[in-house]
């Protein structure tokens, strides 16, 4: 994640929601979803995917590029008692000439988190997992889970070698496009200092239909939902 650009978008959408965690919901169904992306002020592609894998896993995918960003996140998670529980992911990310890579792995059988590759050893980890405890990307899945289900917006996230507690608030219903089609959207606000995450969650989406990174005032990051299969 760059300090002085924008925030990839597992933080993005992770506006990390924590603390009792999604309550079990649907199951979780394979998708392919395409995104208009917009970073640092130039217009790209984005793509989310989940795909099963197997042992009754599933990957999820995140990627935006542009003539400047270019960024891959995956990660592989599975169901306990109707939540998701990331298993170990990946971030690659290249911003102008910078390159970053980070690997977790969240170990369940020891209830710890660990990271290796371009990190700081301070943030290496262990951090002491708890039940419910996502990473930014199964977020993105769980807000639109709990919006549909009128639930509590709140969440615990571990990545980057920390776990944080936050919520999202439910800011009203705004009229969005989506593919062309105007649809009533449900508008969902984090504020965390200079930066704030919004989130757009409209019926029948699997995921976000648009999300907005401000930082400073300033957008960041936007990814507009075209499609999904």
């Amino acid at each position: 994640m760059t300090k002085n650009a924008f925030h990839t978008p597992r933080l993005l959408l992770a506006a990390a929601l924590f603390g009792a965690a999604s309550a079990p919901a649907l199951a979780v169904e394979a998708f392919t979803a395409q995104y208009n992306a917009s970073a640092l002020g130039m217009v790209g592609e984005g793509q989310m995917v989940v795909a099963p894998q197997p042992g009754n896993r599933w990957q999820y995918t995140l990627t935006v590029r542009n003539q400047a960003v270019d960024l891959s996140q995956k990660t592989v998670f599975d169901e306990q008692d109707g939540r998701m529980r990331p298993l170990n992911s990946s971030d690659s990310s290249r911003l102008l000439i910078k390159k970053k890579n980070v690997n977790t792995t969240y170990d369940w059988s020891k209830a710890q988190a660990t990271w290796t590759g371009d990190i700081k050893p301070d943030r290496a980890g262990p951090v002491k997992l708890q039940a419910g405890d996502m990473d930014a990307l199964l977020v993105n899945l769980a807000i639109v889970r709990d919006v549909a289900a009128g639930k509590p917006l709140t969440y615990r996230m571990v990545e980057n070698g920390r776990a944080k507690a936050m919520t999202y608030q439910v800011a009203g219903k705004e009229r969005i496009t989506v593919g062309g089609k105007a649809q009533d959207a449900t508008k969902v606000v984090r504020t965390d200092g200079d930066k704030q995450t919004i989130v757009w969650v409209v019926a029948d989406a699997p995921v976000p239909a648009r999300i907005l990174q401000r930082e400073n005032g300033q957008d960041t990051i936007d990814l507009t939902l075209k499609s999904w299969r």
